[in-house]
């Protein structure tokens, strides 16, 4: 994981974060559908979201296993 990205979605706030997900996800079917359809597209693009995904997901489950940690 690249440690400079997941340092800058921890300083983000929750609702920054769902709202970049959503985007992301977005993006990321957007991409699977023009690829779908036969468009030339950033293929490399659709890695690089879901890796972002993913990283998002793994920040967001660590909050909150910190959150029930400290409760």
């Amino acid at each position: 994981m690249d440690m400079g990205k997941a340092q800058d979605i921890g300083r983000k706030l929750e609702d920054e974060v769902k709202d970049e997900i959503q985007s992301l996800k977005r993006e990321d079917h957007n991409l699977r559908f023009q690829r779908s359809s036969g468009q030339r597209g950033a293929r490399s693009r659709v890695g690089e979201v879901r890796r972002d995904i993913a990283r998002i997901n793994t920040v967001m489950t660590e909050r909150r296993h910190a959150a029930a940690d400290a409760s």
